[in-house]
C-alpha cells in the first residue's frame, strides 16, 4: 500500500448539507431556519431558553451540597499492586510509597489527595507499603503476607 492509496472508510466523512441552493434543494432561502427572528441570525443558542416561561432548572428545587473541600483519594487494590511486583514495575524489597506508585502507573490523573489501599485481590509476599490511608481489610492482608502498612492520614474516630 502507498500512501496515495489511503482512503477514508466509507461514511467517515458525511457530505455536508448545503444550504441556500435554490428551491429544489429542500433547504434553499432561508436555509431551514424560518423567517427573521433571533434564532434565524447567525451565531445564537438559547440553551435553556423556553420562550419566556421559567426554565426547568429555575422551576426546579436545589438539592444536595457539593464540598469544595473534598479530598480525593486514588485507589490501589491489592490484586493490582502484587500484579505490578510480578511484572517486576515495583521492587518489594525497596519500601512501596506513593511516589513508587505514581512511577509504576497504578496512580492515574493528578488531583488526588493521595492513595487508598483497598483489599481486593491477594498479595503473596511481604511489603512495607506507606500510603495516605487503607481498609482494615487491606492492613490484614498485608500483615499475613509478612508486610505492614504505614497510614499517613490518621483515621476518623468515630464518636459515640
Amino acid at each position: 500500500m502507498k500512501l496515495n492509496e489511503l482512503r477514508d472508510n466509507p461514511g467517515a466523512r458525511p457530505k455536508s448539507k448545503r444550504l441556500g441552493r435554490g428551491i429544489g434543494s429542500g433547504k434553499g432561502k432561508t436555509s431551514g431556519k424560518g423567517v427573521k427572528g433571533q434564532k434565524a441570525r447567525e451565531g445564537v443558542s438559547l440553551n435553556g431558553f423556553e420562550g419566556g416561561q421559567l426554565p426547568i432548572y429555575r422551576r426546579l428545587p436545589k438539592r444536595g451540597f457539593h464540598n469544595i473541600f473534598r479530598k480525593e483519594y486514588a485507589p490501589v487494590n491489592l490484586g493490582t499492586l502484587n500484579a505490578a511486583i510480578e511484572a517486576g514495575r515495583i521492587d518489594a524489597g525497596q519500601p512501596v510509597t506513593e511516589d513508587v506508585l505514581r512511577a509504576a502507573g497504578l496512580i492515574r490523573g493528578g488531583k488526588v489527595a493521595g492513595v487508598r489501599l483497598l483489599a481486593n485481590g491477594e498479595i503473596t509476599r511481604p511489603v512495607q507499603v506507606t500510603v495516605s490511608g487503607a481498609s482494615a481489610a487491606a492492613i490484614a492482608a498485608v500483615q499475613a503476607a509478612g508486610g505492614a502498612v504505614t497510614t499517613t492520614v490518621a483515621a476518623k474516630v468515630a464518636e459515640a
